[in-house]
């Protein structure tokens, strides 16, 4: 197996602020990076036109580039008909800053979708999509969800409900393995033709957890970040590890992302850890042993 995708980093892995993040991003031999776009320094409201411009003049003369921006707005994603306009306006936003960074790409969380086709809840969630889906078309880019509050066959189903595939998929495999317990290879074949990003992340799962614990649901109530972060690293129901030493099988993942032809971005995140840049720096190595 010959991987030619270029390795990306998840900035905010690092702890250390954006512009140090991109110097370590650098540092430990990333093509690319990934950057949270919610709220601080990075927030759409934040970023005028000239400091967008300086940002990404910087990222250029790291010789960086961003594989996409992460829109995650928390919450319940987009299960809240109530919440959704708002939600729906920033998240459009933060995809236009993506483009003026130049990628085409936001990542996000949008809730676990529900088994129930006919409720109020799927029906707020799909409506949701359907717009940003159909806004992010319109501009040749992707709203990527991030796999793992359900079962990849679950997940398609819903994508296949849309329109367009403005709405697209943030492959994940350690939250596969770590929360539902599905089968990452499996899922890259059932999802082929929605991944437009993905991320390299490590884990094992310790016993059987609802989702809901983990990524909340509208009207249940769930951990908070920290507490979920603790789980993580505690391995109490499961825990992320760095990659190797987890249940992730890469050489099979790799190969899979392969055979689809996915041409894009492998990129790093590490959630929990004492020396992130050490598990990153790890990892970029890890990953450059299979191209």
């Amino acid at each position: 197996m010959q991987l030619n995708n270029k390795i990306g980093v998840i900035v905010d892995s690092f702890g250390l602020g954006v512009i140090e993040g991109l110097r370590k991003a650098r540092e430990v031999g990333a093509d690319g990076v990934q950057i949270y776009a919610v709220s601080g320094e990075m927030d759409p409201a934040v970023l005028t036109a000239s400091k967008r411009r300086e940002l990404r003049s910087f990222i250029d003369g790291l010789g960086l580039e961003i594989s996409a921006l992460c829109g995650d707005l928390a919450g319940h994603g987009f299960q809240d008909a109530a919440a959704n306009p708002a939600k729906i306006e920033k998240s459009k936003r933060i995809l236009e800053l993506a483009l003026d960074l130049g990628t085409n790409i936001v990542t996000t969380h949008i809730g676990i979708v529900p088994e129930d086709k006919n409720g109020p809840i799927y029906a707020a969630m799909q409506q949701a999509c359907e717009e940003l889906g159909t806004y992010a078309k319109s501009l040749d880019a992707y709203f990527a969800i991030e796999t793992g509050p359900e079962p990849a066959a679950h997940l398609k189903s819903f994508l296949d409900t849309l329109s367009t595939n403005g709405v697209s998929v943030n492959f994940d495999p350690a939250n596969m393995v770590m929360v539902t317990g599905d089968d990452p290879v499996q899922g890259v074949h059932l999802l082929k033709d929605y991944i437009v990003h993905t991320h390299v992340k490590d884990g094992t799962r310790h016993r059987p957890i609802d989702p809901k614990e983990v990524y909340g649901y509208l009207g249940y109530t769930a951990m908070d970040h920290e507490a979920i972060a603790d789980m993580a690293a505690s391995g109490s129901a499961f825990e992320e590890l760095p990659l190797g030493e987890g249940s992730v099988d890469f050489n099979a993942y790799f190969k899979a992302l392969q055979a689809i032809g996915y041409q894009g971005y492998l990129t790093i995140e590490r959630e929990v850890g004492a020396d992130p840049a050490a598990d990153i720096s790890k990892a970029v190595q890890f990953i450059q042993k299979f191209r």
